[in-house]
């Protein structure tokens, strides 16, 4: 129960440099973004899991059931297209926070204007 705890809980405060806060808060992100894809994924294949079980043990499941659950996977499909969304479409605020980290110590390495040939 500890290591739940430890994984899926929010942190105790930390105290962060001021010329680190930004880095500390990407780092953040970055971790709960992989914490939320690897729920959304797990509940996602567990419903298909337990389709797949039913279909194959020939499980005779009520009317209302089978709508229950169609409607069950069709918002976690829609779930899924938002973790894919969010990882691979959200390239215009990953670059301006790596740009303010790259900022903090005063000059800029990185630039979020792109070139268009």
């Amino acid at each position: 129960m500890k290591n739940f705890k430890t994984i899926f809980m929010a942190n105790e405060y930390v105290k962060v440099e001021d010329k680190n806060r930004f880095y500390y808060m990407l780092q953040q992100m970055q971790s709960n973004r992989w914490k939320i894809t690897g729920i959304i994924l797990f509940l996602f294949f567990f419903i298909i899991f337990g389709i797949n079980i039913a279909v194959l043990f020939k499980i005779s499941i009520a009317e209302s059931w089978k709508e229950m659950l169609l409607i069950l996977l069709g918002a976690f499909v829609g779930n899924l297209n938002k973790v894919v969304d969010y990882w691979f479409n959200s390239e215009d605020r990953d670059k301006m926070l790596i740009q303010k980290v790259d900022e903090e110590d005063g000059h800029s390495l990185s630039s979020t204007v792109t070139t268009e040939s």
